[in-house]
């Protein structure tokens, strides 16, 4: 719709809408959700910031390539729903999406209006439509879709870019089943993502839509351990996609890391996000002392500190560079130092120490200068000599980065690989004929929407190769061929 026939004025000098929290007293005891999500009148506010530009920057920065544009119109317009239907044409995420997508460095930050007044809140416009259609017990996809009768795709991982992939071609008649190693599904966004920033609800409602559009989900499935890739097509799939994720944990490599009270983020994350041990009668619990020690400076860093906090711990986050070399989202940052939650800066751990029953009792530092800029984009962390300096800690979790997981790989040694991570071409295309690979498994740790758009394409590729006759062999980049 063209700006000039829109029944409302857009007005980018209303002041930007600040999205409600709860209380840091309170949330820091709670595993509620932190963000209380916009009220109508801040929708309607925000909404007419949008300048309904003629060439939107927003829609082609996001990965998704959601009309962005057009939805803020009809939110503007007060037809929640009709958001939520314009949003669906490309996603059935938007109560996710609206939560974890990192809009500041998408669809945010190329708002035009962003250069002078601050970006339209797009991230929390979309969380509002989502909500309100879920309020109103809106289903987006109410019959829309018959059974699916074509050919069948097996998807590898119930993470987020399996589950885009689902979509498109479950959307395109494809006959598509979802393999998880885990018994819940949603991968990282079910086992790393905590409840106060992701409501399980949202996520099990939103994975149920593709369950409704005729998706099978098959859980504690491993591919490569309960079947390999190569008896996946023998039962009659005709394609694969691996979208296994980075769920093989760096280690801190000191001494005294194998004491009781150490984690890896990944372990301390699942045991409270996936198995709830944050309750007081979970089966599977975490020690959580008074005094717990948070190693990295990342987004799963934050999370397992904002957890450890809300498990009645002094939390400490150490990072060996400084505040503005962090890699975590702004927004998680500033809502763990609200919380309570401490940060070391410049510092790194050298050696974990124990007692006599082997439970880790403190963590010897060093200290860091920056240095020259290294391959990470950042000024390097260089040790002081004769610095080292001891803390008191009772639990210890790293969070200092993950790799794929082998599994797969290590059983199909025709997949091509480089430092655990499957190596693909522009779509998606691994050196297996008819295997394709995205998210995580290939990019290492990344974000969310970037692993929504690596299965959109590679679901792209997919329908092309089965629609358009037997697919020729993958080009992989030259630096990895041969």
């Amino acid at each position: 719709m063209d700006a000039k026939a829109l029944p409302y004025k857009p007005n980018p000098k209303l002041p930007r809408q600040v999205l409600p929290v709860l209380q840091p007293e309170v949330r820091a005891k709670s595993a509620d959700e932190v963000a209380l999500g916009f009220a109508e009148r801040e929708v309607s506010v925000e909404a007419q910031r949008c300048l309904q530009c003629p060439k939107p920057a927003c829609v082609n920065a996001c990965p998704l390539h959601i009309d962005i544009k057009r939805f803020i119109s009809r939110l503007a317009q007060g037809d929640p729903e009709g958001a939520v239907d314009v949003i669906s044409e490309q996603s059935p995420f938007p109560g996710v999406c609206g939560r974890v997508c990192q809009h500041e460095l998408f669809c945010e930050d190329a708002c035009l209006i962003g250069k002078k007044f601050g970006p339209v809140a797009i991230g929390s416009l979309e969380r509002f439509a989502a909500d309100h259609a879920r309020l109103a017990k809106k289903t987006l996809t109410p019959g829309a879709f018959p059974a699916p009768t074509g050919k069948k795709v097996a998807l590898v991982g119930s993470g987020p870019a399996s589950l885009i992939a689902a979509f498109d071609l479950v959307r395109k008649n494809y006959r598509v089943t979802v393999f998880e190693a885990l018994h819940k599904l949603g991968g990282v966004l079910a086992y790393g993502i905590p409840n106060f920033r992701l409501p399980r609800e949202i996520l099990h409602e939103e994975i149920a839509r593709l369950q409704n559009m005729g998706v099978e989900f098959v859980t504690s499935f491993i591919v490569g351990k309960t079947a390999s890739l190569e008896e996946l097509f023998e039962e009659g799939f005709e394609a694969v996609f691996i979208g296994t994720g980075a769920g093989l944990p760096f280690m801190l490599g000191i001494p005294g890391e194998n004491l009781i009270g150490v984690y890896t983020a990944n372990e301390f994350l699942t045991r409270i996000n996936l198995m709830e041990a944050y309750k007081a009668d979970a089966v599977t619990p975490v020690r959580v002392g008074k005094r717990t020690i948070v190693v990295g400076g990342g987004n799963s860093a934050m999370d397992a500190a904002r957890w450890a906090k809300r498990m009645g711990s002094e939390t400490i986050v150490l990072f060996r560079r400084g505040r503005a070399e962090m890699r975590a989202r702004l927004e998680e940052i500033e809502h763990a130092e609200e919380e309570g939650i401490q940060f070391h800066f410049l510092a790194a751990p050298v050696a974990l120490y124990g007692d006599e029953s082997g439970t880790v009792r403190e963590i010897e530092c060093i200290e860091m200068r920056l240095g020259e800029v290294d391959s990470s984009g950042r000024p390097s962390p260089v040790p002081i000599p004769g610095s080292e300096f001891r803390l008191e800690v009772d639990t210890v979790v790293a969070a200092i980065g993950q790799a794929p997981n082998p599994t797969l790989q290590r059983v199909t040694p025709q997949l091509i690989t480089k430092r655990g991570k499957i190596v693909v071409n522009e779509a998606g295309e691994t050196s297996m004929a008819l295997v394709y690979a995205g998210g995580d498994v290939v990019r290492g740790g990344s974000t969310v929407i970037l692993a929504m758009r690596d299965g959109r394409a590679a679901a792209e590729a997919i329908d092309k190769a089965l629609s358009g006759g037997p697919a020729a062999a993958a080009e992989l980049p030259a630096e990895v061929q041969g």
